[in-house]
């Protein structure tokens, strides 16, 4: 009880409301690896970002992908939700499956940029809030 009770008052206080674009293109998903100097430096993770206040997750999503990757997507289905409580705060991280729509990704945001065939996503070393997309969305076809 009382190590339970230690573990509680440590979890992290900052709530982070964020979301991931799972970009599909020709049957390969885009996946992006965080550079360093960053938070998970080194980690791959979705694209994406911070919801802002009045934003609902889909237009937080076309706008971080613009800003991010300067390029326009289709935000689709949703894949999931996933929590995650890092040193920095509690990660809250929705996914959904997107379509570009004009332009190509660019490096702005990211160490590296790759597409990936859904099936091998899961030999990268992802971020652990995304580890759950990631399974859902390697066993999908495109």
């Amino acid at each position: 009880m009382q190590q339970s009770e230690a573990q509680q008052e440590s979890r992290p206080t900052k709530f982070i409301d964020v979301v991931g674009a799972a970009i599909v293109r020709d049957g390969l998903v885009l996946c992006g690896q965080r550079g360093p100097g960053k938070s998970l430096a080194g980690f791959w993770e979705f694209p994406g970002g911070k919801i802002e206040a009045g934003e609902t997750p889909r237009e937080a999503l076309q706008r971080e992908i613009e800003e991010e990757l300067r390029c326009e997507i289709h935000v689709d289905q949703l894949v999931c939700s996933s929590e995650y409580d890092y040193d920095f705060g509690h990660v809250r991280l929705t996914t959904f499956i997107c379509h570009l729509i004009d332009g190509t990704p660019h490096l702005t945001e990211h160490k590296e940029i790759r597409w990936v065939q859904p099936s091998r996503m899961p030999e990268l070393n992802w971020a652990p809030v995304d580890a759950r997309a990631v399974e859902l969305i390697s066993a999908m076809k495109f």
